[in-house]
C-alpha cells in the first residue's frame, strides 16, 4: 500500500481542511499530521480505497482505517475528536 498521491490528497481536501482546523494537530507535510512531536496520522491508497494510519494515543501503534466514503471520513473525525478530548 503506497502513501497517498497528490491527486488523492486533492480528493481528500475537505477532510484535510477539517483536520487542519483541529487544535493540537500540525500538518508537517501534505496529508501528514503530528500531535506534539509524534506522528498522528497519514494517508495511503490502493485499489481497495483510501486509508488512514491513525495513532489515537502517543504510545499506541498505528491503526489503519478505510476513509473512502463520506461516512468513513465522518467516523474518522469523531474518533479523532474523542481521542483529543480525552487527554
Amino acid at each position: 500500500m503506497k502513501h497517498a498521491s497528490q491527486s488523492t490528497l486533492v480528493e481528500l481536501s475537505e477532510l484535510l481542511d477539517h483536520l487542519r482546523s483541529i487544535e493540537g494537530l500540525v500538518e508537517k507535510r501534505p496529508g501528514v499530521f503530528y500531535r506534539r512531536s509524534k506522528a498522528f496520522l497519514h494517508f495511503h491508497e490502493d485499489p481497495a480505497g483510501i486509508f488512514v494510519d491513525l495513532r489515537l494515543r502517543s504510545d499506541d501503534p498505528f491503526i489503519r482505517l478505510r476513509v473512502t466514503s463520506g461516512a468513513e471520513r465522518s467516523d474518522l473525525i469523531a474518533k479523532i475528536e474523542r481521542s483529543l478530548g480525552s487527554t
